[in-house]
């Protein structure tokens, strides 16, 4: 069936693939979402909630290279790499070296603070239109050290915080322990940002955004894509397992799998699969009074609606390979050292890959090659807190608007 100018194919049913959807549905469009799960099933399903306004640091900083090796190899650090994935990562790793070098590192947490700003600009018309107000938390974070030296080390990215205007309060273990009780004696040094929020249940927003788009005759569609049929102009056809889909313009907003999808346009970005891992516990006897994200041990911990969840390390292994479910014993651990009234056997541990860019930016803007393909993907750790902004940006860019965001930072052609 021909389709028309007005019509969009948005590839992604994760929350940014759905805010795209919806932005897109507010500028005027016929809009079609199309995964191969049902909305926010993905890697959007298991995150740690926080609505990160003070994540402008990237995640490498200067020193990493001495670091690397130890993060890597080591059994309790923070990366893991799975060594038959080892020819296919070091492209990534050596552009994420460069990256971390202080002139990168700078105009890095720059374009980052450029759309974390804006994150509530861009979330709070879509969870209002939506009525899922009850899904966020504002409590607050408290990030945490073990040891002054630790703490010492994490100066530069407190700084990186403190120049681009994010407010956050310094304490001692015993000021930390006044306002979450929960956490370990072991404490040493905190920063407590209160103006953070926390979603109660990520996969349950984006199934509200999700239905709100329907509402609106937005249709969603259950279909693994693999390809396109491209002319001279363009692509035109959305290939599935279901068949082929007419489309007049795209977005690919498809998280670590954008990438096939952006190469068979024409388009090649390294986007790696940072997994993630969670774990849930079951409900405690009393609540976390904030959101709680250990600095050293790179796990977080947030009270959910239906437990506690910590979750945390980054792996690097292909999308689709098994999940190594020994590393989410790591989290536990780290969880259980981090706050000790922990109990009890998780209910239930998941992994997602998360889709990463060696800069630790991701790419919003218009296909290089064709003009009716637009992509929005790598968004890292922070895709939750970027998926309202860079919804409202696809829809600026899609309708022929000004950004309301300098997007060079973010180009797709920039590697």
């Amino acid at each position: 069936m021909a389709v028309s100018d007005r019509d969009v194919t948005v590839i992604g049913a994760g929350i940014v693939g759905v805010c795209c959807a919806l932005y897109l549905q507010r500028e005027g469009f016929k809009v079609r979402l199309i995964d191969r799960g049902g909305p926010g099933e993905g890697a959007s399903f298991g995150n740690a909630g926080n609505l990160g306004i003070a994540s402008c640091v990237p995640l490498g900083l200067p020193g990493v290279l001495k670091k690397v090796p130890r993060m890597l190899f080591d059994a309790d650090a923070p990366l893991k790499l799975q060594l038959g994935h080892f020819p296919r990562a070091l492209p990534w790793l050596l552009r994420f070296l460069a990256a971390s070098r202080p002139a990168s590192v700078e105009a890095i947490a720059d374009a980052r603070h450029s759309l974390l700003s804006r994150l509530h600009e861009g979330y709070d018309p879509l969870i209002a239109d939506a009525g899922a107000q009850d899904l966020i938390n504002p409590s607050g974070l408290i990030m945490t050290w073990e040891s002054e030296e630790a703490f010492a080390g994490a100066a530069y990215g407190l700084d990186l915080r403190r120049r681009r205007g994010i407010h956050f309060e310094t304490l001692d273990g015993n000021e930390a322990r006044q306002i979450e009780p929960s956490l370990s004696p072991a404490v040493a040094r905190a920063v407590y940002i209160p103006r953070l929020a926390h979603v109660m249940d990520p996969l349950s927003l984006t199934q509200a955004l999700a239905r709100d788009f329907q509402k609106r005759g937005g249709a969603v569609v259950r279909a693994a894509v693999s390809g396109f049929e491209t002319g001279p102009d363009g692509p035109r056809k959305v290939v599935t397992d279901q068949g082929s889909l007419d489309a007049s313009r795209i977005v690919i907003a498809a998280g670590v799998w954008s990438r096939p999808l952006a190469a068979q346009l024409g388009t090649d970005v390294p986007l790696e699969a940072e997994r993630g891992y969670h774990v849930m516990f079951p409900e405690q006897e009393t609540k976390l009074r904030v959101a709680v994200m250990s600095a050293d041990r790179y796990i977080a911990v947030t009270h959910m609606n239906e437990g506690i969840r910590a979750a945390g390390i980054a792996e690097f292994a292909a999308p689709d390979a098994p999940p190594n479910m020994a590393i989410a014993k790591t989290v536990r651990r780290h969880a259980q050292a981090l706050i000790p009234r922990l109990k009890g056997e998780p209910k239930s541990e998941w992994m997602g890959p998360r889709p990463s860019h060696p800069d630790s930016k991701p790419v919003i803007g218009r296909s290089p090659r064709f003009p009716n393909v637009w992509f929005a993907f790598g968004h890292d750790h922070i895709g939750l807190a970027l998926a309202g902004i860079t919804g409202k940006l696809i829809g600026e860019l899609v309708a022929g608007k000004p950004p309301s965001v300098d997007l060079s930072p973010f180009r797709p052609d920039r590697f």
